[in-house]
């Protein structure tokens, strides 16, 4: 398989023709305009503050086992007739518990927009890249977002996935307490001259795959920074009307929050499916006894979970914060 017949079954998994066109998707995905032109390992988990994991509420636990085992190539870590926890080198990413009477959760509702998945290098990203065209996966985009090259697909029951690497942080580009962030057209030959296209390798998930970043769609942007950033702590790195982007220790971000679906919506129903809970890893425990402080002083109510406490922000999205 040449790199040019590899970019060609990228884009068609992407359902396009073009890479401009794949970006635009990207930026539909990323709630940025369309373009009409065209880190170093390890920072987004050296921050005080990063992403640990998911819970997710799953009508058909087995389908959806296999998905994030074959495309993302996570392993069982444990498994039960209720639920799965799966995971890379050991580190648990992703629980799911059997929901298989709930209603799919709709996009209009708050709740998940993606969860992102960081490679540890370009080069592993190549490999995935390879890996799911040879399988046929299909993709929902994929762009160049100045920090990071992203690639965008959903799982079956809709819950929307991003697979990235980091451009190193001394190439990104800050305005004061801004990063610059864009959605342009993937270089995806570059990326992919760093592997052989002729076969793919790509039969586990590297052991450093995490969690990088968690998308959340919300009712209402200021409601939302009330949480996350006044009562959790996350910092402001980029914003709009629209959307809004928190980190700890100058990522470009560990959670985003946006309205582009769901503005005004109410809150989540429970026995629906999606996004149950997400995990912030806090590596200082005098920091997280803080933070347990701030967010009872906001008013949100932490009660103890194991290693931490958890809250629920104003659409009832569970996040827990505990230590390391």
């Amino acid at each position: 398989m040449t790199i040019e017949l590899t970019r060609r079954t990228l884009l068609r998994l992407a359902g396009t023709t073009s890479l401009a066109a794949a970006a635009a998707a990207a930026a539909r995905a990323e709630g940025a305009p369309a373009p009409t032109s065209p880190a170093a390992p390890g920072f987004a988990g050296s921050t005080p503050v990063r992403c640990g994991a998911i819970g997710l509420r799953v009508r058909d636990l087995d389908r959806m086992s296999r998905y994030y085992q074959s495309v993302l190539g996570l392993r069982v870590i444990s498994a039960s007739a209720d639920g799965v926890v799966l995971g890379a080198g050991g580190v648990p990413l992703v629980w799911m518990e059997s929901r298989p009477q709930a209603q799919y959760e709709p996009r209009s509702a708050a709740g998940l927009f993606h969860t992102a998945f960081l490679m540890p290098s370009r080069r592993d990203l190549a490999r995935w890249l390879v890996h799911v065209a040879r399988n046929q996966t299909p993709l929902t985009g994929f762009a160049d977002h100045s920090v990071s090259e992203a690639v965008y697909l959903d799982d079956p029951e809709g819950n929307g996935i991003e697979v990235y690497a980091d451009r190193d942080p001394r190439l990104w580009r800050w305005e004061g307490e801004r990063v610059v962030m864009g959605t342009h057209r993937l270089d995806v030959d570059g990326i992919l001259a760093l592997t052989d296209t002729s076969r793919s390798d790509y039969g586990e998930a590297p052991a450093g795959l995490r969690i990088g970043h968690m998308h959340l769609r919300v009712g209402d942007i200021q409601q939302s920074e009330a949480f996350y950033r006044d009562a959790i702590g996350l910092d402001s790195t980029s914003r709009r009307d629209t959307a809004s982007f928190l980190s700890s220790g100058r990522y470009h971000h560990h959670v985003a929050l946006n309205t582009w679906n769901s503005a005004g919506a109410d809150r989540r129903d429970p026995a629906m499916t999606g996004l149950d809970w997400f995990s912030l890893e806090v590596a200082d425990p005098a920091l997280l006894a803080a933070q347990r402080e701030r967010m009872a002083r906001a008013g949100f109510s932490p009660t103890s979970v194991a290693r931490g406490f958890e809250s629920t922000d104003p659409w009832g999205t569970r996040l827990r914060l505990v230590g390391v």
